[in-house]
């Protein structure tokens, strides 16, 4: 076991280069999607095991007809507080497409990163709710974002300022 976690660190430390050069990719562009979810880690000589999280940054226009290749970073932490997505994105500039999760707020206060609020994670909310207690409202609610789904399905892989366009002419 120590011998294999020995070659494990080692091959961390190789390919480092490698993650921080794609980290540098992903944030390149100056809009990056971001999400973080749970993954049960062991902890160490009880047998037990506690919650981490995987925090994952894509970079990804290809619906917006770019032709650069898409990909995506992970960075591991031991929990969620928000002083991780603060690290990660130190120094980004530009557009980030989140949940509502009060860590990035600090990441958003100085105006460098503008929010992106992110319309699955909205409906999501939205849909919970129909689902425990459907209303008039949540019905109506699900029915619109239908619709500006069915807009967003037509502009995939058009330019940005055409998408524009015609999101504000079809939308309001």
């Amino acid at each position: 076991r120590s011998t294999m976690a020995r070659w494990v660190g080692a091959c961390g430390a190789l390919v480092r280069p490698l993650v921080d050069a794609l980290q540098r990719y992903v944030l390149a562009p100056g809009k990056v999607h971001t999400d973080d979810t749970t993954m049960p880690v062991l902890v160490p000589g009880n047998g037990q095991t506690k919650t981490a999280r995987m925090w994952v940054y894509v970079r990804d226009d290809r619906r917006s007809g770019s032709a650069a290749a898409p990909a995506a970073w992970f960075a591991y932490t031991p929990n969620r507080q928000g002083i991780h997505p603060q690290t990660h994105l130190a120094g980004f500039r530009g557009v980030l497409q989140a949940d509502a999760y009060a860590g990035y707020d600090k990441v958003f206060a100085d105006g460098h990163v503008r929010e992106a609020a992110c319309m699955a994670h909205a409906r999501r909310k939205i849909h919970d709710l129909h689902t425990a207690k459907a209303t008039a409202t949540t019905t109506e609610a699900l029915r619109r974002i239908a619709q500006l789904y069915a807009i967003e399905e037509q502009l995939r892989g058009q330019a940005p300022d055409r998408r524009k366009a015609i999101r504000q002419e079809q939308a309001r």
